[in-house]
């Protein structure tokens, strides 16, 4: 349904740092970056960009980035974290979503809620 994703950063180099720790996790990766902003996906194909503001709106987005399995889960979690991220959820089964509903949850440098998650 979705092409790419814009999020608004206040601090554009804090921000890259924590998405690239979390989407190599995925499997995923920094496809470019310069003054105006960065943007993450498969190799040469960016679908999440983020976008460099003065005064960002406060945070308040979520969004799930799919992860192959669970181990890729826990090394979200864990670069995650070493990049700055703050824990909203350790690595763990979510049985109230689904049986085999895997996820982890971070709040990135500006506040919102990231997620990778595993469904098998």
């Amino acid at each position: 349904m979705f092409d790419h994703i814009g999020l608004k950063v206040r601090h554009l180099d804090a921000s890259v740092r924590f998405y690239t720790a979390i989407t190599e996790a995925c499997g995923y990766g920094l496809c470019t970056s310069d003054n105006s902003g960065a943007g993450f996906g498969p190799a040469g194909e960016p679908v999440l960009w983020l976008y460099p503001v003065k005064d960002a709106a406060g945070p308040g987005l979520h969004i799930a980035l799919r992860a192959n399995d669970r181990a890729a889960v826990d090394r979200f979690h864990a670069a995650g974290l070493a990049a700055g991220g703050r824990d909203h959820g350790s690595p763990g089964l979510r049985a109230d979503y689904s049986p085999s509903y895997y996820a982890a949850f971070l709040l990135d440098p500006d506040g919102n809620n990231v997620e990778a998650v595993c469904m098998s």
